[in-house]
């Protein structure tokens, strides 16, 4: 599969969310990632789908919106109205996962499940047939900037070997917090092909060159050795 940049707007200056979505999609971006949180899954408070439908009407690449918050149900439908073209929940703040999952292809979009590092990637085995991506979260979630975890790396190879053993080779897997241009290189060699990367894109003092920097860290498999 091809590799598929998103930054994420988290380190974007919300003062100019528009602008920025526009400076991403110059720089070849194809993807934008949309944190939404909402204080109680997560400790902090960012964006909600009024937000996501303003940008909607901007961007000219897919919105790839990721759901940190508790009942991700209540509001699967607002989402889906206001342009998501991902909608990814967590394992945790789903009651009844599949039922969700089906929910959000039913309303047309492609549905994503996270992984928090503690999360383990048993918890996909029964909704495998209803995952268009899984995002693999390499830092606790609520905050930009964090450190990556680099004992999750396996999980991404697990996961993607999982995927491949049912036949389905065109699952996404996504990979979030703490992308750069050497942890790339690791985590795609262990088998993602989405990166979501926002400090990094952001606060660069050249948006093209960091987002050239992540398409020439791609790996091929098998893993990368994982550093210490």
């Amino acid at each position: 599969m091809s590799l598929v940049i998103s930054p994420s707007i988290l380190s974007a200056d919300f003062a100019q969310l528009g602008h920025e979505v526009e400076r991403a999609e110059s720089a070849t971006a194809d993807w934008i990632h949309v944190d939404v949180m909402d204080g109680h899954y997560v400790p902090n408070l960012t964006i909600g789908a009024p937000v996501v439908r303003s940008l909607s009407k901007i961007a000219k690449i897919p919105l790839d919106v990721h759901l940190m918050i508790t009942d991700p149900d209540r509001y699967l439908e607002d989402f889906a109205e206001a342009g998501a073209t991902y909608i990814t929940v967590h394992v945790e703040a789903a009651t009844h996962l599949q039922r969700t999952l089906s929910h959000i292809r039913k309303l047309g979009k492609k549905a994503g499940v996270a992984l928090n590092p503690a999360t383990p990637p048993d918890s996909l085995a029964y909704v495998i047939d209803d995952v268009d991506l899984v995002l693999v979260m390499t830092v606790n979630p609520g905050f930009g900037g964090q450190k990556f975890i680099n004992e999750v790396v396996p999980k991404i190879t697990t996961i993607r070997e999982m995927f491949e053993r049912a036949g389905k080779k065109d699952l996404h897997i996504s990979v979030d917090g703490g992308i750069n241009a050497e942890t790339a290189k690791i985590v795609t060699a262990a088998g993602a092909n989405v990166l979501v990367a926002g400090s990094y894109i952001y606060s660069a003092s050249n948006i093209d060159d960091a987002i050239k920097s992540l398409r020439a860290a791609e790996q091929p498999r098998p893993n990368a050795k994982i550093p210490r």
